[in-house]
């Protein structure tokens, strides 16, 4: 989908639990761009190579990854990212997966793969894309960038409220601790850390409704669009 040339990148980053895929989806179809959910390729990743895959060494590491293809598919509003020809579906969600895709993050030969592949997909094509370090390291020249933040407990609460709604019952607590320790991976690894870009716009979303953030970035995008 051309939206210009060059491409229009609008990158939504930020921790787990601040509502990135859900916002970056509803703000992708209000702007009539595929949505590209990068934490998915790490959370594949982490689900197809297992704890493992942590203990492989650089070539041999390297040569799992790429047995691995992503691509977008779609149309109009609505795109799956989809993993060697096939939609991954909720095997992609639980916070096990979550927390191992933390640790693959943190790996230079993972990195390297996934911003390639992101990269990729995104070259000659506008698109909203939701992430850890898109506006820092994958689209850098990206035409409006997000920063979204929300206290640890909120985040854990409405974890918890989604996996309910999925059939899981989790105790906040653990839920809680969890996103800390995830936290603590992408915050503090040497390659590529969850920080905000130079030029990003910071949004803390724990006191505002979904539909209250939607339209701060309705906002602020649309006008970069040319909307």
């Amino acid at each position: 989908m051309k939206f210009g040339v060059p491409p229009v990148h609008i990158t939504l980053d930020g921790p787990a639990g601040v509502g990135k895929s859900s916002l970056a989806r509803l703000l992708a179809e209000k702007l009539g761009l595929p949505f590209l959910d990068t934490g998915a390729m790490f959370r594949c990743i982490a689900l197809r190579l297992g704890e493992k895959g942590l203990g492989l060494g650089g070539d041999a590491l390297a040569g799992e990854l790429h047995k691995l293809d992503f691509a977008l598919s779609g149309e109009g509003g609505t795109f799956v990212l989809l993993c060697n020809g096939k939609d991954p579906g909720p095997a992609i969600r639980s916070e096990a997966v979550g927390v191992l895709a933390s640790r693959f993050a943190a790996l230079p030969e993972v990195r390297e793969f996934t911003r390639g592949k992101q990269r990729a997909i995104g070259e000659g094509f506008s698109l909203v894309a939701e992430g850890r370090d898109l506006g820092t390291a994958v689209f850098p020249r990206a035409r409006v960038k997000f920063f979204l933040e929300a206290r640890t407990e909120v985040r854990g609460a409405r974890r918890q409220k989604q996996l309910a709604a999925q059939g899981s019952r989790e105790r906040l607590e653990d839920l809680v601790e969890q996103i800390r320790r995830r936290d603590e991976l992408d915050r503090g690894r040497s390659l590529a850390p969850l920080k905000p870009a130079e030029d990003a716009v910071i949004i803390d979303t724990s006191d505002l409704s979904l539909e209250e953030v939607l339209e701060e970035l309705l906002q602020r995008a649309r006008p970069a669009c040319g909307l």
